[in-house]
C-alpha cells in the first residue's frame, strides 16, 4: 500500500509510537517507540530478546498509532519483517541518524553520546535489530 503525501509527512514530523502487537493469549500488547521513515519504509529498533520481538516472530501482525501535539492522529495496520543480519547495527545507525537529525557526528544513547565507531558497537552488544512496516490499512484524523 503507497500512503499518501499527507500521512508521509505525519511520519516525518512524529517519531513517537506506539507499537501494538498480539499475545499469546490474543489481547493487544502496547509499547511506545520510536519510528522514521527509512529509504521509503518504516523502521524502529529493537532487540532479540525483547518480548514483541517474540511475539512478531510468532505474529507480524502489528499496528502503529502515531499522535501528532495535538488531537490528530494517523494508525498504520502492518506486518512486520524482522531485520537482524550482518547489517542490523548498520541499519540503527541509519535509522538513528534520521529520528536524532544528526546526519554525523556523536548519537544520543540513554543520555551520553556516543561516536560513530562506539554507537555501532553498542549496537551489536545489545543485539539490535530493525523492525520494517509494510503497512496494509491506514487511517487517522488531521
Amino acid at each position: 500500500m503507497t500512503l499518501s503525501a499527507s500521512e508521509l509527512g505525519h511520519l516525518q514530523t512524529h517519531h513517537g509510537a506506539a507499537m501494538i502487537t498480539v499475545g499469546a493469549d490474543g489481547v493487544a500488547k502496547v509499547a511506545r517507540v520510536g519510528i522514521a521513515v527509512v529509504d521509503g519504509k518504516i523502521w524502529s529498533s529493537g532487540t532479540t530478546s525483547r518480548i514483541r520481538t517474540k511475539r512478531l516472530r510468532r505474529d507480524p501482525r502489528c499496528t502503529l498509532y502515531i499522535p501528532d501535539a495535538g488531537y490528530g492522529w494517523l494508525t498504520l495496520e502492518t506486518t512486520v519483517k524482522i531485520l537482524d543480519g550482518p547489517n542490523a547495527a548498520a541499519d540503527n545507525l541509519r535509522l538513528f541518524r534520521l529520528m536524532q537529525k544528526r546526519p554525523d557526528g556523536p548519537l544520543s544513547w540513554f543520555g551520553g553520546e556516543l561516536e560513530e565507531q562506539d554507537f555501532l558497537d553498542r549496537m551489536r552488544a545489545e543485539q539490535r535489530l530493525v523492525y520494517e512496516f509494510t503497512v496494509t490499512r491506514s487511517y487517522g484524523l488531521g
